[in-house]
């Protein structure tokens, strides 16, 4: 039995049983509608069960819609899920909030971009590695937003009359729950579930791990037996997703039907979660794998999850990131580019934008002439403008083809995204409903950055996506810093992009993970946990490790993002229970639970 705390006017308590899903026909029929609540009733509910077999009442159901938005509930769904890509204090997603979240760590750990000076409002960033609590809490507040957003939704008694709006918010939960035991490690997931105030105990990644599939298994349940559902109560909870749940493509036309894309992308998640502990628990990796194919996983552009700007409005806060001069290419990700050819090398990232003076050897490296990126890990200066840092006339993209005409979406799983796992899953010998080559294939011709409505009629990438796959070999190539900075940097490609079913098996799982991330741009969180798990794609060594905590030895990656505490309390759990959980000590070059050492094969 669960009891629930209710005020009513004056500090009244009242308790009722919501126990197995068939015990009451709807829960919501328990309470009189005319019960008046106060928004400061804190609800502990059981966020892991969502009684679906309940048999509604429309009575029930509007008893439950009228009490959640009386008193602002739904409309936190919009919170949450904004928060998951740059959202803040219920606002769409925002140049600041996304830089804090993306570019000023997880898009310079994975080498898309570099930050090119140094001098922030609240600190100060000497190299891509200099650890300190000013920036690692931009990646991992943002979970904590969307958590404290949902939680008070997930655990209100009424949310279980309409547990389709459980499953789904849930859902957005699992995915932050992901990303952020990607970023750090353990964290006080069981605790953040029980909707408490005060956690104290860190959990361990398998345990959040499982706990997350767990939960993704039920979702799905519940979200196949919606087509069983009368229409009338389809009717009310497609008014609910259509105001409150705008992450599905099919919300673009205006018309929603049903729950297929949410299915899928709770799927979607397992399978990206089933690849990353492939090295740690491989029956249990081939086992998620084929059981998330088995049930639905993404397909179709329009079964694609993100905030789409297209829908709510809101540009890519990385056309103001870029403009404001806090971000330019990284020199890997030029040399990648420029090896393989890669489509967007003709039209989308741009060429240094003003002359550029070598201090050594006066050369000049006139406007537009070529693609430049900066060395990750360069030591840089102070200043936004290139009359005081040479290094904002670097390479950069064409912010007017994610913004203004294009409307770049904010993905939170990409149906390339999903070939390449299955590719990868393919090659391994699971069951993946295909072969390696069909998927991969397909993934790239669907990996462009830009809104797929215009792409898919007549965009630049189309026109040029055919040539690319038949690449053989990749060109040589070697980055040249225009400011003298280094020797020359051949380039560390040696693969190229067209399948080739007689590669070894390092090969092809090279060329997945390489186009894997190239598809994934901009989302930095899955692309360095990739690089993490896999190695590729191969990129330049990072500048300067020994500016970060110490840890990171020369040619090693950064493999988490520390905690990096300051308040003796947070210092107090993360000395009890993180390090524990860890199994290391908390800097940068501790390994996750799924982060092996060893082999790919």
């Amino acid at each position: 039995m669960k009891k629930y705390i209710m005020f009513a006017g004056s500090l009244i308590f009242a308790s009722f049983a919501l126990q197995s899903c068939l015990d009451y026909d709807d829960p919501g029929d328990e309470l009189n509608r005319n019960t008046v609540l106060t928004e400061t009733t804190r609800y502990v509910g059981n966020v892991d069960t969502i009684p679906y077999l309940n048999q509604p009442t429309e009575q029930g159901v509007q008893n439950a819609i009228d009490t959640l938005l009386m008193y602002g509930y739904l409309g936190q769904n919009l919170t949450g899920q904004y928060n998951l890509r740059g959202g803040k204090e219920g606002g769409l997603p925002g140049a600041h909030a996304y830089q804090r979240q993306y570019s000023l760590g997880p898009d310079t750990y994975a080498q898309y971009f570099t930050v090119p000076h140094k001098d922030f409002m609240y600190g100060t960033l000497t190299s891509t590695y200099n650890v300190s609590a000013d920036f690692n809490g931009g990646p991992l507040g943002a979970y904590g937003m969307a958590k404290n957003a949902l939680m008070p939704l997930l655990h209100h008694p009424m949310v279980d009359s309409i547990p389709e709006i459980k499953a789904v918010n849930l859902l957005y939960y699992c995915l932050g729950a992901q990303e952020q035991a990607d970023l750090s490690g353990p964290y006080t997931y069981l605790e953040d579930k029980q909707n408490s105030e005060t956690p104290s105990e860190y959990n361990d990644l398998k345990t959040i791990y499982h706990g997350i599939v767990a939960n993704l298994d039920t979702i799905v349940a519940c979200l196949k037996h919606y087509e069983t559902r009368p229409d009338w109560y389809k009717e009310k909870i497609g008014e609910l997703m259509m105001n409150y749940h705008q992450t599905g493509r099919e919300f673009i036309s205006g018309n929603f039907s049903n729950l297929t894309s949410y299915i899928k992308l709770a799927n979607s998640l397992k399978l990206r979660m089933a690849m990353h502990i492939v090295k740690v628990e491989p029956e249990t990796a081939k086992r998620w794998a084929e059981e998330a194919v088995a049930s639905g996983v993404v397909e179709s552009v329009d079964e694609q999850q993100g905030i789409f700007p297209t829908m709510t409005g809101v540009m890519h806060p990385l056309k103001d990131i870029a403009n404001w001069g806090d971000i330019r290419l990284s020199a890997s990700f030029e040399s990648l580019l420029v090896s393989l050819n890669h489509p967007y090398t003709k039209y989308f990232i741009q060429p240094n934008n003003t002359d550029i003076t070598n201090p050594y050897t006066g050369e000049v490296l006139a406007a537009g002439t070529r693609i430049c990126g900066i060395r990750s890990g360069q030591l840089v200066g102070d200043g936004q403008s290139v009359a005081v840092n040479p290094l904002q006339a670097y390479s950069i993209f064409d912010a007017t083809l994610i913004a203004d005409g294009s409307a770049a979406p904010m993905y939170f799983l990409k149906w390339a995204e999903v070939d390449l796992l299955r590719a990868e899953g393919a090659i391994r010998g699971w069951n993946m409903g295909g072969t390696a080559k069909e998927f991969y294939e397909r993934a790239i011709r669907n990996a462009y950055f830009e809104e797929p409505l215009l792409v898919q009629h007549g965009g630049t990438y189309a026109d040029l996506v055919e040539d690319y796959l038949n690449l053989e070999e990749p060109v040589d190539y070697v980055s040249v810093d225009p400011l003298g900075a280094g020797e020359p940097w051949p380039s560390v490609t040696k693969i190229g992009v067209k399948w080739n079913d007689a590669d070894d098996l390092e090969t092809k799982l090279e060329k997945i993970i390489t186009q894997k991330y190239l598809a994934l741009f901009p989302l930095s969180t899955e692309a360095w946990t990739e690089l993490r798990r896999t190695g590729y794609p191969k990129l330049f060594p990072v500048l300067n490790t020994d500016d970060g905590d110490g840890s990171i030895d020369q040619d090693e990656m950064i493999r988490r993002i520390p905690w990096v505490p300051t308040d003796p309390v947070a210092v107090g759990m993360v000395e009890s229970s993180g390090i524990p959980a860890l199994g290391g000590p908390d800097e940068q070059a501790t390994r996750l639970w799924w982060d092996v050492d060893a082999p790919n094969f």
